[in-house]
């Protein structure tokens, strides 16, 4: 049985006022649509997208997840054109699920994005079935019409409902699996005499249910809720925190402030790792156990091994940090970093490409950008390579247990070699040989007396 997912992510979002789409809107770092594929299962054959409004924006963010291997299945853009309701999405997609083959079709929204996956195996699971919810306060959600034994009756948007509808507390959650044979049939039968002028999708699942049960999935308020200004998304980010929060926790993480801590959905943290107050991590992190990512800290799309020391305020970029090093306070690793073991990066260090060997260490104040450090090699204070030259890029490559000297500048590219001595304060244009000692400053000077006489100088009145 094929089963193909359709999203709908066409709307405008005119209350989020924005002019990136609503559905690529984030929570914890990653847009709301991408938490909803993910939710996914990846025996699906394949998911459909209905875009229109900032669909190039949309369409490339698919193309980047699906290249980064994020999704769980196959997606396929579909343009709604002008949008005509949330039944005119699933008729713009009947030609490609037809080409598909589907049998079922299991329908999401893209701007609800805490949907478990567990919640979406369940619903994909059965043969028809739509998620619902109860709401002390229904609002303007559509109302869920049962029959004695539970099953579906019947849909009715809110500003179409009777009063005594819209006293039922049981609301549509948006989210359905449904066989494809009847949902299309009754697609195709759509009509738009209702009260916004649009052709409901809500009317196609009630015809169906119609014709076979329909069974009425109850979930948690939460994941269901949209995202359809700022504050549903801080509501929603908000829930999602606690929730991931929490699931760590559960698995020997401490958080000493979880209510300031931002952990996205893709991060992994090993046992008996500690997270100090507001650090935010987003992206592919992992990191392992025995680490302490310390206050302020935020990391991207990064791995640190076991036992690392994150000192606060540190920013990690697409990085490796190894076991048991030690970084920061204020250090910021950038793209291409790649710290081994046992390595210390001190404060205001910022390193770029720079892949720094076990135990090297640049305490303070230094910049390594295009570089190769080698093992327990010890980098002064205001160390620079000079990377740049105005056009190209260039290396610098430094070997074993070298000593770089303070207010160091290498210009690249140059190499060091193992053992090498760089005196502090040298400019370093030349490759320096192994177990050298390289010096280049100009012979120090002085005169008697000369400090007293040039005050004197220039405290004469001009003129």
């Amino acid at each position: 049985m094929a089963t193909v997912a359709v999203i709908l992510a066409a709307g405008l979002g005119t209350r989020m006022k924005s002019r990136l789409p609503k559905v690529l809107h984030p929570i914890l770092g990653d847009p709301s649509l991408l938490w909803v594929l993910r939710a996914l299962p990846e025996d699906l054959e394949a998911a459909l997208v209905v875009v229109h409004h900032g669909k190039e924006q949309v369409v490339a963010a698919l193309e980047r997840w699906q290249q980064a291997g994020l999704l769980p299945c196959p997606v396929i853009p579909v343009d709604q054109g002008v949008p005509l309701g949330t039944g005119h999405a699933l008729q713009t997609c009947i030609p490609e699920l037809d080409r598909l083959g589907a049998s079922r079709v299991a329908i999401l929204c893209g701007d609800v994005p805490l949907t478990t996956s567990a919640t979406v195996a369940r619903l994909c699971a059965t043969p028809a079935a739509l998620l619902a919810m109860d709401l002390e306060d229904p609002g303007a959600y559509g109302r869920v019409l049962q029959h004695a034994d539970g099953r579906l009756a019947g849909l009715v948007e809110a500003k179409d409902a009777t009063p005594e509808q819209r006293g039922i507390r049981r609301v549509n959650g948006g989210a359905y699996a449904l066989p494809w044979p009847p949902l299309r049939q009754a697609l195709q039968g759509l009509r738009s005499e209702n009260a916004q002028g649009e052709y409901y999708l809500t009317d196609a699942v009630a015809a169906v249910a119609q014709e076979r049960p329909v069974d009425v999935l109850l979930c948690a308020p939460e994941e269901l809720a949209g995202m359809n200004s700022r504050l549903d998304q801080a509501a929603l980010q908000a829930a999602a925190r606690e929730r991931i929060n929490t699931h760590w926790m559960r698995e020997g993480v401490t958080f000493l402030d979880p209510a300031s801590t931002l952990v996205g959905p893709r991060v992994l943290l090993g046992p008996d790792t500690l997270l100090e107050p507001s650090v935010r991590l987003e992206g592919t992190v992992v990191i392992g156990a025995g680490c302490r990512i310390g206050q302020g800290s935020v990391i991207l799309e990064a791995r640190l091994g076991d036992g690392v020391e994150m000192r606060p305020y540190c920013v990690v970029e697409h990085a490796r940090v190894g076991d048991s090093a030690k970084v920061g306070p204020f250090a910021r690793l950038r793209e291409g970093t790649n710290l081994e073991p046992e390595v210390h990066v001190g404060n205001f260090v910022e390193t770029k490409k720079a892949h720094l060997g076990r135990g090297a260490k640049a305490n303070h104040l230094a910049y390594l950008g295009d570089a190769e450090v080698g093992e327990d090699t010890n980098i002064g204070a205001g160390v620079i390579t000079c990377n740049y030259d105005g056009v190209h890029k260039h290396r610098t490559d430094i070997g074993r247990g070298a000593f770089i000297g303070s207010d160091t500048q290498l210009v690249a590219p140059v190499r060091i070699g193992d053992g090498a001595l760089i005196g502090a304060g040298s400019t370093i244009t030349r490759d320096v040989p192994a177990d050298a000692l390289a010096l280049s400053r100009a012979p120090q000077t002085f005169r008697e007396g000369g400090a007293v006489r040039l005050r004197s100088r220039l405290k004469k009145p001009l003129g």
